[in-house]
């Protein structure tokens, strides 16, 4: 097999115990996920040769591999905020083609609500205060702000609704609904996310993500090892990734995220148009990320958004294109850095095993193609996967 020639399938996938999570550390969560990842996969610690990790604080890889009694000859700690897991994922899936891996495990854990709580802070979630950003910081403009003044602008320049934002978040609970394991269930209405707490105008509280802890583990692995795995393959069909911008002033267009790009991208090296896929997992932490996701994916034009998200598009019951369905970060989960969760959520879709919230199509099939698409920081970066089932 000449090298670059070897096929990629998700392999193993598992969340650890997510939610309110008490008395774990971060070190527990990746590993309760890793050895769920493997037991799905149904392979042994000793096929991981390749091993992937990064989070907020001081969790380097070096020491979570230890942790977790690995000694992996290929490594990754790339940390580009929340689309670090589609990023990392993409680097996996392009050394093992490459042969220099065989089975990478990408593993992450956070007790970002925990520690909260406790007065702790682990890590710093606005990229830190040095260089460029020293500009920004000392005038209140943090991550949220930075998010809430890119949706005053998309609502400017193209109309979009406080109303249409909200139904994000309506349609994120509702498929959280039926998720078992989502923080949140309760259904919501458009009423109810306008008349919350406001947050950083226009966003309210529940434009909002959760604060959760947990953590998420995904298994890849070459073709080879695909017959000896008690699941059927999920197969990386096409990897995009771009770094846009960090400081507000060098992001040309706040309408536009940097999932413009890598989307394109992995809808080209897949081979896939964007209609043809089936669901799609996105980033979540405002609801602005999810409308502005869809355009820069293609899924529709460009200030077309708001419209698009109308009508109950976005649910797994009846949705023309269901998307996080397992309620997303407004709903079901977010330890920080969610990324990998898109992935594992994904993964499922494809192998059916979704109960409730499982996405079928008009005569009952499962679906063939779903994407997991992450952003990181203020639409600084993003990573994006085309997945897909034999």
């Amino acid at each position: 097999m000449t090298p670059g020639s070897r096929k990629v399938a998700v392999v193993g996938v598992s969340l650890s115990d997510c939610g309110r999570v008490e008395n774990a550390t971060p070190y527990a969560l990746h590993a309760q996920a890793a050895r769920r990842a493997l037991a799905d996969a149904g392979l042994g610690r000793e096929v991981v040769d390749g091993f992937a990790s990064a989070g907020l604080g001081t969790l380097a890889p070096v020491e979570v591999a230890e942790y977790l009694g690995l000694r992996p000859t290929w490594v990754d700690s790339t940390s580009v905020g929340g689309s670090t897991w589609e990023v990392m994922a993409a680097h996996a899936a392009d050394a093992i083609a490459q042969g220099h891996a065989n089975a990478v495990l990408l593993v992450y854990g956070s007790t970002a609500r925990a520690d909260i709580r406790a007065g702790r802070r682990t890590g710093d979630l606005s990229f830190g205060s040095r260089g460029p950003l020293q500009f920004e910081v000392p005038y209140g403009h943090t991550l949220i702000a930075k998010y809430a003044m890119a949706a005053r602008r998309h609502m400017i320049e193209h109309g979009t609704t406080v109303e249409q934002l909200a139904q994000v978040a309506v349609q994120a609970r509702a498929n959280a609904a039926l998720n078992p394991e989502a923080m949140f269930r309760d259904p919501i209405t458009v009423d109810d996310v306008l008349s919350g707490p406001m947050i950083a105008d226009p966003f309210t509280r529940l434009h909002c993500c959760l604060r959760s802890d947990g953590g998420a583990a995904v298994l890849l692995a070459a073709e080879e090892f695909v017959r000896d795995c008690r699941t059927a393959p999920v197969w990386v069909l096409g990897t995009g990734e771009h770094v846009s911008h960090a400081a507000m002033s060098e992001w040309p267009d706040f309408t536009t995220g940097p999932a413009a790009v890598s989307g394109r991208l992995a809808f080209e090296r897949a081979g896939v148009r964007p209609e043809e896929i089936d669901f799609a997992e996105l980033y979540d932490a405002f609801t602005y990320m999810t409308l502005v996701t869809l355009e820069d994916l293609g899924f529709c034009g460009k200030g077309e958004g708001g419209a698009f998200v109308e009508k109950g598009r976005l649910l797994v019951r009846g949705g023309e294109l269901p998307v996080n369905t397992d309620g997303g970060g407004l709903s079901a989960q977010h330890p920080g850095m969610r990324g990998l969760f898109l992935l594992v959520e994904a993964v499922r879709q494809l192998r059916g095993e979704c109960g409730e919230r499982q996405v079928r199509g008009q005569d009952g099939e499962l679906p063939r193609l779903g994407v997991a698409s992450a952003t990181g920081g203020w639409f600084c970066s993003s990573g994006t996967l085309v997945l897909g089932r034999d």
